[in-house]
């Protein structure tokens, strides 16, 4: 089904905000990044920002921590950008998604070179930026500076499907999702507008027993009571993801473990890990102390940990100690990695 601009009716195109924004006025969740409807706060574009680059891939459960200790630490968008790439990266360990990081840095630091440290206030402005793209630039347009855009993140997307009906596929379907959003977005409150549909999406319109009941647009929405409502949107079938392996080393010397810095460019890049091998489709020959299995977003991975004696004579690293490791940012596969083999010779 395509919806275009015409096929909504002028009494939803005038209701629709006012009901989603009474309700938000009532409901909005409370989150640190956040300003309250109604309140006379000015919104800080570093913190909404740095928030909307962590919420990427993730939940707002697994967020919380980390924005809290990256605004205590840096807080503010310069003090970011003058920040030591590695102490960036070991306090994103386990957030995951690392280039997230890496651009992190880069945009902070293009908004200190080149816009003198304020945030620009346009979409086309934001999206400039390293590591921006459509969905940030128009979230902090509008959440921040006020402006008119268009946000749609996964929340979104699942609202207006069911709202409007729209049952052709993801990705096509984000035209669709924007055509029937955009004639809605009211221009006094674009941002409160915006985080009304990411709360409704979180807190109501969920995809498993949305609670239609209580909905505030429920009076219009096309799905509400057809079974079609869970399997909207409709996403495209899972490719079977490839199964790879590797080996990472277990370097072991006065209570201290070898660790070295993996490249920038490439999976996990700049973070700190066990040395090991290229990761590769065939299973290693050797039998390890440990064994784990990860999964990334186009592969999944089965990593052992094998003993040596000694670094590689040319392999540039750092000896750790042991009962320190939490500090050392370990990035999440190499943390459970070592944790089983801990658990196992406890």
């Amino acid at each position: 089904m395509s919806v275009q601009t015409s096929d909504i009716d002028e009494d939803i195109v005038r209701d629709f905000a006012p009901r989603l924004l009474a309700w938000y006025d009532r409901a909005a969740r409370v989150l640190p990044w956040r300003i309250a409807p109604g309140s006379d706060a000015v919104p800080d574009p570093y913190r909404i920002w740095l928030a909307e680059v962590m919420l990427q891939q993730t939940t707002v459960a697994a967020v919380a921590g980390y924005f809290a200790r990256f605004t205590e630490r840096w807080p503010t968008v310069a003090d970011l950008a003058a920040a030591d790439d590695a102490d960036v990266m070991a306090a994103w360990a386990g957030l995951g998604y690392y280039a997230r990081a890496r651009n992190l840095l880069a945009c902070a630091r293009a908004v200190v070179r080149d816009h003198g440290g304020r945030f620009p206030d346009s979409e086309t402005a934001l999206r400039a930026l390293p590591g921006i793209g459509d969905y940030t630039a128009a979230s902090v347009a509008a959440i921040a500076f006020g402006r008119p855009a268009v946000v749609v993140d996964a929340n979104i997307e699942r609202v207006m499907a069911r709202h409007r009906l729209i049952e052709i596929p993801l990705p096509q379907a984000k035209r669709e999702v924007r055509a029937a959003l955009a004639p809605l977005v009211p221009p006094g409150r674009p941002g409160d507008f915006a985080q009304a549909l990411m709360d409704l999406g979180a807190t109501i319109c969920t995809p498993r027993s949305p609670a239609c009941a209580i909905c505030p647009l429920m009076a219009d929405c096309r799905a509400r009571g057809r079974p079609v409502i869970e399997r909207l949107p409709v996403k495209p079938p899972k490719k079977a993801k490839p199964h790879r392996h590797g080996l990472a080393h277990w370097i072991e010397r006065d209570a201290q473990v070898w660790l070295v810095r993996r490249p920038d460019k490439g999976m996990l890049g700049g973070m700190r890990a066990l040395p090991g091998g290229d990761w590769s489709d065939a299973r290693p020959t050797e039998s390890g102390i440990a064994e784990v299995d990860h999964g990334f977003t186009h592969f999944d991975l089965t990593l052992t940990l094998v003993r040596r004696k000694a670094p590689l004579a040319a392999a540039e690293g750092i000896w750790w100690p042991i009962s320190d490791l939490d500090a050392a940012g370990l990035p999440t596969l190499y943390r459970k990695l070592i944790d089983k083999m801990l658990e196992r010779d406890a």
